[in-house]
């Protein structure tokens, strides 16, 4: 980090907003030898991947919580290992059931098939053929994910030359094609009684499907927001993995290495305006007057944020300015933070049958019409009376986060509306949700109350004003198909490039969206490096 007197007035780059994929940008810029700022709002980078103190003693992943979608690519072009990333296992997932009972999935296919046999023989046969559909369709996607959207309707020799170059890069996935049609326009409750007939075995998968998305498993297109939540192929954990020393450890990695290769970063530094002569980016102005000059800007705030709040509306196409204003950011996710003196005690779990001591991740949704009823009541308007709650505990494998003997305990919880009908303030029901996701986690952990030391609630007001997400929502806006690829964030201009010259878009508001992986930041580098000489 860099303190005032070693900024310089005029940069190659201006990166606005110190989150992940700023940080992934700013730091492959850097390396190819860019001279780059990166500003921050915020006394730390990271945006949603921080790792805060939230009461003596206890630090927590105050937003994302687990890792999972952090390219592999990425990681290595940026040394994060040499700068002291180190994963940790998160393989089991665990949902108690009404009556004591519970069902299991590990990275053990040969387990999860005698598990799922349990709840239903169909089931148990079709797990194995559904798990390699699955994992072709993600494999499609996941190539899809580094690639530049490409405008269908361009039809200069350019874009002609480069839907061509996508066609022919993706020629061996046309097999996955219909997959990939169904998984963006099904729900996910149709596609996964597709092939079992279980409503805990579907639940166990639909869940995902509501992850940061304000839907429900029987919502068209809540398919694919299932398959998000499934591609990550990290190495050394699988698809999930806990990050020593908490979510943060990832940004302030990403950050060693872009200062490595000359990164300056200035913290307390928010962004007002972003300045514009003859239709192109000159620079910024801070919120405290300070201003700096660059050949290019590149914003890590959410788009809608941008091009209504911190730009000069006359110069923002008419076309371009609606996509971005009607783009959904409703959002319904919450978040508990809590220190408590043990761990949840599940009376459905038993270290002896699981074969491990404690279940680090866990899913509170017994079946899909628990997670239905949940959407139900908060698409009224309303928050979930029984919400899901996703339980992990990253102390049963990290030790930094905790003082001796005690833990760290993350919930996520769903749903809670941005908007409350009837005007109701969040204010006055932050407390009262709480206790709903507290009663939810009692049922299945009876005593964890009385364990709790202290807690941060953070419901969707709390979000956006703590990172700029529009309405807390943690993907920055919906991925539904009419928000993905080559409509993200508005048709034409799904590259990383915007209307007005030498100004780019790097964070999740672009494709492949939210979640902490880096690529966006990644892709808008390689963007911006490709449109160097003509800049």
């Amino acid at each position: 980090m860099k303190d005032n007197m070693h900024i310089r007035a005029k940069y190659d780059v201006i990166i606005v907003g110190g989150g992940h994929n700023g940080l992934v940008c700013g730091a492959y810029l850097a390396r190819a030898g860019r001279k780059v700022l990166l500003l921050e709002r915020n006394g730390h980078v990271g945006g949603a991947a921080v790792t805060r103190e939230f009461a003596p003693g206890f630090r927590a992943s105050t937003f994302s919580y687990l890792m999972s979608l952090l390219h592999p690519k990425i990681i290595r072009d940026l040394e994060l290992e040499r700068f002291g990333l180190r994963i940790l296992p998160a393989a089991d997932m665990f949902t108690p059931l009404p009556g004591g009972d519970h069902i299991l999935f590990t990275g053990d296919d040969a387990r999860n098939v005698a598990e799922i046999g349990r709840f239903s023989a169909h089931d148990a046969q079709q797990y194995p053929k559904f798990k390699v559909y699955l994992d072709q369709i993600a494999a499609a996607a996941r190539k899809l994910m580094l690639q530049t959207p490409v405008d269908p309707q361009n039809t200069s020799l350019r874009g002609l030359a480069e839907l061509a170059g996508f066609v022919w890069e993706n020629r061996k996935s046309v097999r996955q094609f219909y997959g990939l049609y169904d998984i963006l326009t099904m729900s996910a409750y149709d596609f996964l009684s597709e092939w079992f007939e279980s409503d805990i075995v579907k639940g166990v998968y639909a869940y995902y499907s509501g992850i940061g998305s304000f839907q429900g498993p029987k919502t068209p297109g809540s398919a694919y927001i299932l398959l998000h939540h499934l591609m990550g192929e990290h190495e050394g954990a699988g698809g999930w993995g806990f990050v020593e020393g908490g979510m943060g450890k990832i940004s302030e990695t990403i950050a060693q290495s872009g200062e490595a290769h000359g990164l300056d970063i200035l913290t307390d530094a928010g962004v007002a305006h972003v300045e514009t002569r003859g239709g192109r980016a000159t620079g910024v102005v801070c919120t405290d007057g300070r201003e700096f000059q660059a050949r290019v800007v590149v914003s890590n705030v959410s788009a809608k944020l941008l091009f209504t709040k911190m730009m000069n509306g006359a110069e923002i196409p008419e076309e371009y300015r609606w996509h971005l204003e009607t783009f959904r950011t409703e959002s319904a996710a919450a978040k508990l933070n809590i220190a408590c003196a043990r761990l949840p005690q599940f009376t459905a779990f038993d270290s002896a049958i699981c074969g491990f001591d404690y279940p680090s991740y866990a899913h509170i949704a017994p079946d899909v019409a628990y997670l239905e009823q949940a959407y139900a009541q908060a698409k009224e308007g309303w928050y979930s009376q029984r919400p899901f709650v996703t339980v992990t505990a990253p102390t049963t494998v990290d030790k930094t986060l905790a003082p001796p003997g005690k833990h760290v305990i993350n919930l996520f919880c769903g749903h809670a509306p941005y908007t409350l009908k009837g005007g109701a303030n969040w204010e006055d029901h932050r407390q009262k949700f709480a206790d709903l996701v507290l009663d939810v986690v009692e049922e299945f952990a009876p005593g964890f109350r009385q364990d709790i030391i202290a807690m941060q609630v953070l419901v969707p007001p709390d979000i956006e004003r703590m990172i700029g997400s529009p309405n807390g929502h943690i993907f920055h806006g919906e991925l539904s198909v009419d928000q993905l690829f080559f409509k993200r964030p508005a048709p034409h201009f799904a590259d990383y490039r915007t209307p007005i010259r030498a100004l780019y878009l790097c964070g999740a508001t672009t494709h492949p969206g939210g979640g902490v992986s880096g690529i966006c930041g990644h892709n808008a580098a390689r963007e911006i490096q490709k449109d160097w000489r003509r800049l």
